[in-house]
């Protein structure tokens, strides 16, 4: 069965009217045209819809079944288009974003708390996920858009830089090393390390350049969480290697010192991924333009 729209909005407007003349203006079409439809959706359905009374009609039982669902259908597609009016405006919607635990606690709290303030309903979910895992359920479509290190090398996700992401070594203001700004990546094989588990990103990172320098460290505990191991790390158990954006406050307050370790071209870059065939999502296009804002400002 193939009912158009046009039929159902004409047979609503005759079945309000009772007049096909007046159905006829309202719908800026020819009275034989109208008759004409009304007929083919009488056809299409196999009953008759209006008894006709000279120049006024009245529904069948058919009609007045149809015309009680044709309304209910209208006013479905009526609450959508003023849910896609919502969605265009952000009073409503869902911004689902996948990114590292470390991106996740040391930069979106304060993009997600200005994109919170002046878009109150909008409901946003935070997977907190390796960068390899994010890429995936950005591709699947499960996330609509990530926040990873980059490079990333899939031809169908594209992917901008938002800002270098510097690893330093941080150790405690009272360690001997804290007298130094910059360090050889040799040194570290002279200091007790403390670093992030194997498979996160940093600590593949820090673990290639190890095995490419050819270097034994004296690793004596593996973290899973930044926080504890910076503890330790001011506690003098040892040094470690982590992202700057995770010791900015530490730095400045002087609880922690930070030494340079990576040259500029050494530095990972970390990136907004979303499909190739772009952001469809009006909540995560404007979330990534506060968050490009808030990581240039």
């Amino acid at each position: 069965m193939q009912i158009t729209f046009d039929q159902l909005n004409a047979f609503r407007i005759l079945a309000a009217t009772k007049s096909f003349t007046k159905t006829a203006e309202k719908r800026f079409r020819t009275q034989p045209a109208i008759s004409q439809m009304i007929a083919s959706l009488e056809d299409e359905i196999g009953e008759k819809l209006f008894i006709r009374q000279g120049r006024s009609v009245i529904l069948t039982q058919a009609g007045e079944i149809l015309l009680e669902h044709s309304n209910e259908a209208f006013r479905t597609v009526e609450q959508g288009l003023y849910r896609i009016d919502a969605l265009k405006e952000l009073k409503q919607g869902k911004l689902t974003i996948s990114t590292s635990d470390t991106t996740a606690y040391y930069i979106l709290p304060e993009v997600l708390k200005r994109f919170r303030i002046k878009y109150p309903a909008v409901d946003v979910r935070i997977l907190c996920k390796p960068s390899p895992v994010s890429s995936a359920q950005v591709l699947s479509g499960d996330a609509d858009i990530g926040i990873v290190t980059l490079p990333l090398d899939n031809p169908k996700l594209n992917s901008e830089v938002l800002v270098i992401r510097e690893d330093v070594c941080i150790c405690s203001p009272d360690n001997l090393l804290s007298k130094r700004k910059k360090m050889m990546f040799r040194d570290l094989a002279n200091y007790p390390l403390l670093l992030l588990d194997r498979g996160s990103s940093t600590r593949t990172y820090i673990d290639e350049r190890l095995a490419r320098e050819n270097i034994k460290p004296k690793i004596i505990m593996e973290l899973g969480n930044i926080e504890v191991l910076k503890k330790l790390v001011q506690l003098e158990f040892g040094i470690s290697i982590v992202p700057l954006i995770s010791v900015q406050s530490e730095i400045n307050e002087k609880r922690l010192h930070a030494v340079r370790i990576f040259k500029k071209d050494e530095c990972r870059r970390l990136g907004l991924i979303y499909q190739a065939r772009g952001i469809y999502s009006n909540a995560a296009r404007e979330f990534s333009k506060m968050l490009r804002s808030y990581l240039n400002y």
